[in-house]
């Protein structure tokens, strides 16, 4: 296996973090980042000519062979991708563990919802994955489908997963009081030793309860999973972006992909791009 080219440009990147005033957990993270080596069959899953051309573009920023490859995946587990949205990294997952592991997309269930938007909202969002999948049989036909309650989230019978992945879902589980009971999921699913990869926007420090912008202070997610019961293994500095100042009208929405800003400021926050956001590998302890 060889490093690829992306991977040593995020360690020059967070190298570069560092030498701006980056905390000494930087330090370690970019160290163990170089090291690391993307299997031929995950970098075949992420250059798939089945990946819908948009989400192509945004590996740049997104990085998805090397953050996978971060969080330990291999192709014999069973992945549970929590919210997974339009199927972004389901197009990457679901055929990397199609022959002999297993792909759960867990959704937020519509009908535990009050009528209303955010009922509309999960109801397309499922919608949407659903005609995914079924568009597309030689990727997805394996692929599994969950709904919970994110009021009182089952992610599977317990102990039932060796991995548990969330992408930049934390801030609305924090907004909703809905973060400690789907942590506490996570942990009742994964098998004893399993890991949970948390991606999310990162803010500057600590955020108030009542944030809106978006982003989340590390060591408040790291709290967070620690209280449910689970161990940092390790942090990387892959999907940092220093550009990112964290400040905006809209808050993260304001970046790319969202995009949430005047017509006169796109080159603006083109040139910033996507969020600069924590990578976190944690374990269920084995005991």
């Amino acid at each position: 296996m060889s490093k690829s080219v992306p991977l040593l440009s995020a360690c020059l990147l967070g190298m570069s973090v560092l030498l701006a005033g980056a905390p000494a957990v930087a330090t370690q993270a970019a160290a163990s980042t170089a090291d690391l080596q993307v299997a031929p069959q995950l970098q075949a899953a992420v250059a798939g000519s089945w990946r819908t051309p948009a989400n192509v573009v945004r590996d740049a920023h997104r990085h998805p062979a090397q953050t996978l490859s971060f969080f330990g995946l291999q192709p014999t587990q069973t992945v549970v991708e929590i919210t997974p949205g339009g199927g972004w990294y389901a197009e990457i997952l679901a055929p990397y563990l199609r022959e002999n592991g297993q792909y759960v997309a867990a959704v937020v269930d519509p009908q535990a919802l009050p009528a209303g938007g955010g009922r509309d909202y999960q109801q397309r969002s499922r919608d949407g994955l659903t005609k995914k999948f079924a568009g597309s049989p030689a990727q997805f036909d394996r692929a599994a489908v969950i709904a919970f309650d994110p009021a009182a989230p089952v992610l599977g019978k317990p102990a039932s997963a060796d991995v548990v992945l969330t992408f930049r879902n934390v801030h609305n589980w924090r907004s909703n009081d809905q973060a400690d009971g789907m942590f506490r999921a996570f942990f009742q699913v994964l098998k004893p030793g399993g890991t949970l990869g948390v991606v999310e926007h990162r803010a500057k420090s600590d955020v108030p309860a009542d944030d809106k912008s978006g982003y989340v202070g590390q060591a408040q997610v790291i709290a967070m999973a620690e209280a449910a019961g689970f161990k940092l293994d390790g942090s990387s500095e892959i999907n940092t972006n220093p550009r990112d100042t964290k400040d905006y009208p809209k808050g993260v929405w304001t970046l790319p992909p969202s995009n949430s800003h005047d017509a006169a400021d796109a080159a603006r926050y083109k040139a910033i791009g996507e969020s600069d956001r924590m990578t976190l590998r944690f374990v269920k302890p084995a005991h």
